[in-house]
């Protein structure tokens, strides 16, 4: 692997074009770029030029989306470029970020970059070589200096404690049902961004806007030569990175989501519990099953506000063909679509991105050239998908985004169904030779393969925007819901942490896993409820999983199990009546919940939080715990452990003395202190802290809980 040396540093300070350039001794180019007082940018362009020539990720907060065709890579519009002043010989600065550039000659090229408000290093690239070439592969590697006692914190749906610290990590993208939940790696997103606590306390955001599969060793790697360093690899893709530092994390989070565009504000019945079960679609009798289902919502006073449907609507045996009914399990779909939403639940369709090669659009859309295709022949990538064989669409090719538009228009939104759900989307195609048109300028699949879950997303959200446009109550149907993807997929979808496995292991790691894709700019997300594979849990792991998720920002109970059998509220009748309560938990706080929602769309913060991300000055709030906050004021202690009926608990600092409360007793509590609570089967451990006020809702009189029930109190908590 080969070091890239420069010739000297090329700066042209002054606003707006301030940047700092070297050219490279292999003829490439790299440029450091302010873009707003705490925010850089650094790209290294090869010779040739870029390799990802486009970007789908990057779309200043206030600026349209992102193109279709993707963004230019080059492009800096949208950025408030900020006056920028020379800092001595080879340096940068704006009022709060500084850039030192060194190397030259025969020197590694090397950045170090201060905070100058707090007069910090706050991050270095390794002086020996920090940027690296690898002519075989085609890897590009950044290495940094590092500290044992920094703090690595992101890249989406990470299993396993919150700090990353000693870990190797990969951004990919895979399907991983069944994975280890505390060590499993890859997930389903592609999510290349590392928050950082410094040594000092200062935050630090770092975000490499590739499509590449990625490498993060965040201090497992260790080599004599070099001291102590992490590193990035990218995979035959480009380093183009941004740098942003805050006083908290708070004030990086929002950075960096204001960088890939915002998020989604959802539907408020989004908010409300649904219910996904693979085992009921799937029957033979699915349609006669799902009817029942209904009934017995109503039979067990249980609150709900969505169904989604499992791909069983699709299935003839085990294979799924995409918008297409199985009419022998399915003689009404539109009927059944009616009593639903009489019952007062919107329906949510799961949609795959594969058509088996005998689905009776295949032939067509082959001849159409739209799916992903040999780059040689041009012929389609066929390969094992759903005990079948067959080809993924292009989400790059205007036909594939039609074709799939008009499916979705005629045969779920036409059909009673509001809201499609993008799923099997991680396109894990291993063709070496694959790749997308593109639109005109081909993409190999190792530079695209996260592209395509978010522009099915995309297409899925916008064609849904299209069709209800005129309705009464449009604002319902601004939402999707996705699996896999990159960056860029918050601005449309609410998305979870997979096909996650029943076990007590499951319910206490998945809770970091949520928290860890909130520290990564992904807001709007959850478990599947009892766990989507593996066995049935039993009542007591069950009851637990339900308390656990009742505050989550996503509550979907979802599950595949042998023989066809369900996760279902009613399932273990000696604790249905906690899940119903806790269920009811969920409606009454809902009103809060969504003011979480408007907060996080509107000041780009998670709606669950580790401890830390409210309190950071608490040092005792960064140890590894199963507790986290909900929005500002309420402290979540879920009990993740069989048989436990006490739960101990830390209740951090507050300012001017302030305690924490019991939300149901009130039982007032020291904060900065631990406590042993009590936490029988029944009940789900949660803390207010002082001053908080929440809003709580209730039924209508002889109805059940709805997403849109009335606030009828504001607890204060003084």
């Amino acid at each position: 692997m080969k070091p890239i040396q420069s010739a000297d540093w090329f700066l042209q300070p002054g606003a707006p074009e301030a940047d700092a350039t070297t050219r490279l001794h292999d003829g490439g180019e790299l440029r450091v770029v302010f873009l707003a007082p705490r925010m850089a940018r650094v790209t290294w362009q090869p010779p040739g030029g870029f390799r990802e020539p486009r970007t789908w990720a990057i779309a200043p907060r206030g600026e349209a989306d992102a193109p279709w065709q993707g963004r230019e890579r080059e492009s800096l519009e949208g950025f408030s470029r900020p006056q920028v002043k020379p800092q001595g010989n080879h340096g940068l600065a704006t009022e709060r970020l500084g850039v030192t550039l060194q190397g030259g000659g025969q020197a590694p090229v090397r950045l170090v970059w201060r905070d100058l408000q707090r007069d910090q290093v706050v991050l270095a690239d390794r002086e020996t070589s920090a940027y690296l070439h690898e002519a075989r592969t085609g890897i590009v590697r950044h290495c940094l200096v590092r500290d044992p006692q920094e703090h690595y914190y992101g890249l989406g749906d990470k299993t396993g404690a919150l700090n990353l610290h000693g870990r190797r990590l990969r951004c990919l993208g895979q399907d991983s049902i069944g994975y280890d939940p505390q060590h499993g790696d890859p997930l389903y997103k592609h999510w290349p961004f590392v928050l950082m606590r410094t040594t000092g306390g200062i935050w630090v955001g770092v975000y490499y806007d590739t499509l590449a599969a990625c490498t993060f060793d965040l201090g497992c790697e260790h080599d004599n030569y070099h001291g102590l360093f992490r590193s990035l690899d990218v995979d035959d893709g480009d380093l183009d990175y941004y740098v942003m530092v805050g006083d908290t994390p708070a004030e990086v989070v929002a950075q960096f989501v204001g960088l890939i565009g915002g998020t989604h504000l959802p539907p408020r019945w989004t908010l409300g519990y649904a219910q996904t079960a693979m085992g009921l679609a799937d029957a033979p009798d699915a349609q006669d099953q799902l009817a029942r289902f209904i009934e017995q919502c109503q039979q067990h006073q249980m609150p709900i506000s969505a169904f989604h449907y499992g791909s069983g609507y699709s299935s003839r045996g085990k294979q799924r063909y995409v918008f297409t009914w199985n009419t022998s399990k399915f003689p009404d779909p539109q009927g059944l679509n009616a009593k639903f939403a009489a019952a007062g639940m919107k329906l949510v369709a799961n949609l795959k991105p594969c058509l088996l090669d005998d689905h009776p659009s295949y032939a067509a859309l082959a001849q159409a050239k739209a799916f992903i295709a040999h780059a040689q022949s041009g012929e389609p990538v066929v390969e094992p998908y759903w005990d079948g064989q067959g080809s993924h669409l292009d989400f790059t090719q205007p036909q594939a985004v039609q074709w799939w538009q008009t499916q979705l228009r005629q045969q779920i939104l036409e059909k009673g169904i509001q809201i499609g759900w993008n799923d099997n989307n991680e396109y894990a195609i291993g063709a070496d030779d694959a790749h997308s048109a593109g639109w005109g300028e081909p993409l190999p699949m190792h530079r695209s393969r996260p592209l395509h879950a978010l522009l099915m997303t995309r297409a899925t959200y916008e064609a849904q925007r299209a069709f209800f446009a005129t309705s009464a109550d449009a604002a319902d149907y601004g939402f999707t819901i996705t699996r896999a993807g990159p960056p860029g997929i918050q601005r449309y979808a609410q998305t979870w942490s997979g096909d996650n496995t029943t076990s007590w292991a499951s319910l206490k790691w998945n809770i970091r896993t949520g928290l860890q894709m909130g520290l990564s700019g992904l807001f709007n997300v959850g478990h599947d409820v009892g766990g989507f594979f593996g066995p049935l849990p039993d009542p007591e792991l069950f009851l637990r999983w339900v308390q656990a998720c009742a505050l989550n920002p996503r509550m979907v109970m979802n599950s595949w199990k042998a023989g066809n059998v369900s996760n279902l509220p009613w399932m273990h009748p000696t604790v249905t009546d906690a899940v119903r309560a806790a269920l009811g938990l969920r409606y009454q706080l809902l009103p809060y919940l969504w003011q979480c929602f408007e907060a996080s769309h509107r000041e780009a913060c998670p709606i669950i939080r580790p401890t830390f991300f409210n309190f950071p000055q608490d040092a005792q709030c960064f140890h590894d715990c199963d507790d986290f906050m909900l929005g500002p004021d309420l402290l979540v202690a879920p009990v993740v452990d069989a048989g436990a009926r006490t739960r101990r608990v830390y209740l951090p600092q507050l300012p001017a003395g302030g305690q924490w409360f019991d939300f149901e007793t009130r039982t007032a509590y020291a904060a900065g202190q631990s406590h042993t609570v009590e936490a029988p089967l029944a009940r789900l451990p949660l803390f207010a802290r002082q001053g908080a006020r929440i809003p709580l809702s209730a039924p209508r009189a002889g109805q059940l809980a709805r997403h849109d029930d009335p606030v009828v109190e504001t607890r204060c908590f003084d």
